[in-house]
C-alpha cells in the first residue's frame, strides 16, 4: 500500500465482478442492512441541509446505482459523478438508473480516479469497511480534498464493538438476515466472508478517521446492529 488512496486489488472487486452477482445485488442489501431504503432517505436529507438545490454530488461506491437513483430521483437539481471500482456493478447502475442517466456520469475506479472536484456534497455508503485502516484514512482524506469547506459527507458502513462482544454482533448479523428472508446457507457464508475479510473498526474509530482527515461536526446519525453512520463537514 503506498499513500495514495488507491487500494491493492482486493477480492471484494472480484467478488463484485460477475454479471450474475451484480444484477442480483439489488436484493442483498435489503436483507443484511437494517433500514437500507430508510438510510437513503436519511443520507438526502443531510445532504440537502448544506448542499444546493444544483449540487454536484461525489458517490464513492456507486456500483448498483441504488443509493443514485434515490438521490437523483429527491433531487432533479443535483448532478452526480459516481465511482466504482466493478466494471459490471457500473453497468448494473446503469440499468437502475435509466433515464436518470443523463445527470450522472460513471467512473470505474477508485478515489484517485474521480475528478478533483470541487464537489458540494459525498457519499460513501456501505463500502469502507472493505479497506484496512491505512487505505480507509487515505481514501477519506481524498473525499475531503474533493470537497468545497463547509460540503457534507455522510459515510455509512459496517462498524461495531471489536472486543469480546465481536461475535455476539456478527451473529446479529446473521440471524437480521434470515428473519429478512435470505437463505440460510447464504447468510452463514456472508456472516464468514464478514468474520474473516472485512476490515471492520469500532465505532469510536471510525469517527475519529473522519475527524483525522479534516471533517468537523462530525455526528452518528445511523445505529442498526452492526452498521452505523455518520454525517461530517469538511
Amino acid at each position: 500500500m503506498t499513500h495514495s488512496a488507491q487500494p491493492e486489488p482486493t477480492d471484494f472487486v472480484a467478488a463484485f465482478s460477475d454479471p450474475e452477482a451484480a444484477a442480483r445485488y439489488a436484493d442483498g442489501p435489503r436483507r443484511f442492512v437494517p433500514g437500507f431504503e430508510a438510510l437513503h432517505r436519511m443520507t438526502s436529507i443531510l445532504l440537502a441541509e448544506h448542499a444546493p438545490a444544483d449540487a454536484r454530488v461525489l458517490v464513492l461506491g456507486a456500483g448498483g446505482g441504488l443509493e443514485l437513483r434515490a438521490l437523483a430521483e429527491a433531487h432533479p437539481g443535483w448532478t452526480f459523478v459516481g465511482v466504482d471500482p466493478a466494471r459490471e456493478m457500473l453497468r448494473q447502475a446503469e440499468r437502475t438508473l435509466g433515464l436518470l442517466m443523463d445527470r450522472v456520469t460513471l467512473v470505474e475506479g477508485y478515489i484517485d480516479d474521480a475528478p478533483d472536484g470541487p464537489f458540494d456534497a459525498a457519499t460513501c455508503l456501505l463500502t469502507l469497511h472493505f479497506l484496512d485502516l491505512v487505505a480507509r484514512e487515505g481514501t477519506v482524506r481524498a473525499i475531503h480534498r474533493r470537497l468545497k469547506p463547509g460540503a457534507p459527507f455522510v459515510s455509512a458502513h459496517s462498524s461495531f464493538p471489536q472486543d469480546d462482544a465481536r461475535s455476539r454482533w456478527i451473529g446479529r448479523y446473521e440471524a437480521f438476515a434470515v428473519a429478512s428472508g435470505a437463505d440460510r446457507d447464504q447468510a452463514a457464508k456472508a456472516r464468514s466472508a464478514v468474520d474473516a475479510h472485512l476490515h471492520t473498526l469500532a465505532p469510536e474509530t471510525d469517527a475519529a478517521v473522519l475527524r483525522a482527515s479534516g471533517f468537523r461536526d462530525v455526528e452518528l446519525f445511523f445505529a442498526a446492529f452492526t452498521w452505523r453512520g455518520w454525517i461530517g463537514r469538511a
